[in-house]
């Protein structure tokens, strides 16, 4: 893991035995055992968390896709109800949807007939008032 090899594991036993005795020295390879446990269960733990941070992340953008899908489906069916009920959708494998871009027609205005005229109330003439 860290690149340790034999003979320096050999070396940093031989200094903890100068250095602790041999009456400490199991107590103290004991403690130090205990340490490095805690430490990669605190690390696994941490890997576990930061995994399913980023299993929950990839949900959530799965389920704002999905969302926006049914959302342009429904715009599909209001704007051309004939056209949308005629396409299959298809989603491919990573979730993401394979329909083109919504697009929208609107008609043109017909200018070569002019638009009807309705006379307001206030474009009529009133009757004379009698004396």
């Amino acid at each position: 893991m860290f690149g340790i090899s034999f003979s320096e594991l050999l070396l940093v036993g031989l200094v903890a035995l100068l250095v602790l005795g041999p009456e400490r020295l199991p107590g103290a390879a004991r403690t130090a055992g205990l340490w490095v446990g805690r430490l990669k269960r605190s690390f696994n733990a941490i890997k576990q968390e930061v995994e399913r941070e980023i299993g929950a992340d990839e949900i959530r953008r799965q389920l704002h896709n999905e969302h926006i899908l049914s959302m342009e489906q429904e715009a599909r069916k209001i704007f051309n109800p004939q056209q949308a009920e005629a396409q299959p959708t298809v989603i491919s494998q990573d979730s993401t949807p394979a329909v083109p871009p919504l697009v929208v027609a609107t008609p043109a205005p017909n200018v070569s007939e002019p638009a009807p005229v309705t006379p307001s109330p206030s474009d009529t003439p009133l009757p004379p008032r009698a004396p």
